[in-house]
């Protein structure tokens, strides 16, 4: 990437953010799907800064044993700490570590950017989890990290009730989903909290995030076969269900479900569907908040017409500059680009460049974080 990489400094100039690094990814034999969710998450500032805090405050990491999140903390401190502000950096040792880890990712197939970082969030918690209750069992060797994995503490009056841990990674993209059940016939409201780390969404043709959001939130008429056990009535009713953000994250990563099962060709077909999504999104009808607003800062994007093969490049958002991060190559693009990467407004289009997976981030009035 020397030439492209001078190309970006030329390009950004004295524009070039004091600090920042712009490095593209060494692909490893179909490794594209683990790069584009790599450069997404580096460019989650939050997330980035927790995670080197982290690194920091862990600085015998090389004698502990390796784990995912050591291998992706020690990813952003090596692309963060380069002198160049630019050029390619290969993630070997995290994709090594995830190969052994999981089998899925094993294989040189197609794999899907959704699943992974799905993967990869999850199996963060656990190693922290692990690691503060490990911690926790031995106060001599509590460490910096502990305090920072833990995030407040909450104590019940009645002293029994376990607080659930919150990491760091929860308070970057963990929300709280409520499903309301009302019974038609007494009227009572039966409410289900769930959390989540990102929206799976529906996706229809030329419509956009805010009407898919829409259609997730809509209300469900349960009768029939789909009758309601109402624990007051004590008896099967009809009822009406409809899911509810109820506190929206602070990282919110949407998931366009563009990957579809049909039953008359017995398999998977892409849905090359033109979805809009702005770049400032309000979610209006949040339990917590009437309206939270958000703004967009990364896009996975899959490239293909078809679910088992294609490509992933993602578009990222950086100091009011748009980047496209190819694996090993990195260019600048005007922000309207973002535009050509909605969905195709007919079904059999050249354009097989969709969004899939969107990242947006929190904007908080009168305040950075």
């Amino acid at each position: 990437m020397g030439a492209a990489g001078s190309r970006l400094e030329k390009a950004l100039g004295e524009q070039f953010p004091e600090g920042e690094r712009y490095f593209g990814l060494e692909n490893f034999g179909n490794t594209c799907y683990c790069n584009s969710v790599l450069q997404a998450l580096y460019f989650c500032v939050p997330f980035r800064e927790q995670l080197l805090e982290y690194y920091s405050s862990n600085k015998n990491l090389a004698d502990a044993e390796e784990n995912l999140l050591t291998c992706l903390a020690d990813l952003f401190m090596q692309i963060s700490s380069q002198k160049k502000k630019t050029g390619v950096i290969a993630p070997k040792r995290f994709v090594q570590r995830l190969k052994k880890q999981n089998e899925i990712f094993r294989s040189y197939m197609h794999q899907d950017a959704h699943e992974f970082l799905n993967y990869l969030l999850n199996e963060l918690v656990d190693i922290l989890e692990k690691e503060s209750h490990a911690a926790k069992s031995d106060p001599e060797t509590s460490s910096p990290s502990e305090k920072i994995a833990n995030g407040p503490k909450n104590s019940h009056p009645n002293g029994t009730q376990k607080e659930p841990l919150v990491t760091w990674v929860h308070k970057n993209f963990q929300g709280i989903l409520t499903n309301e059940t009302r019974c038609l016939r007494c009227e009572t409201v039966t409410a289900r909290d769930e959390t989540f780390f990102d929206l799976s969404l529906d996706i229809e043709q030329n419509s956009s995030i805010t009407s898919c959001l829409k259609n997730f939130s809509s209300t469900e008429t349960l009768n029939a076969e789909d009758k309601f056990f109402c624990d007051k009535c004590c008896s099967l009713q009809e009822a009406q269900k409809r899911m509810k953000i109820k506190k929206p994250p602070h990282i919110l990563v949407i998931h366009l479900k563009r990957f579809k099962y049909i039953e008359q060709l017995g398999r998977y077909k892409k849905l090359s569907y033109r979805v809009v999504f702005p770049l400032e999104l309000k979610l209006s009808n949040t339990v917590e908040d009437a309206d939270a607003e958000y703004s967009l800062f990364a896009v996975v994007v899959h490239v293909g017409s078809g679910p088992n093969h294609g490509h992933y490049v993602s578009l990222v958002k950086s100091h009011n500059h748009w980047l496209f991060f190819d694996d090993e190559n990195v260019e600048m693009i005007d922000e309207s680009a973002v535009q050509t990467f909605f969905g195709s407004a007919q079904e059999y289009s050249s354009n097989t460049d969709h969004g899939y997976i969107l990242f947006y981030e929190r904007v908080v009035a009168g305040s950075t974080s």
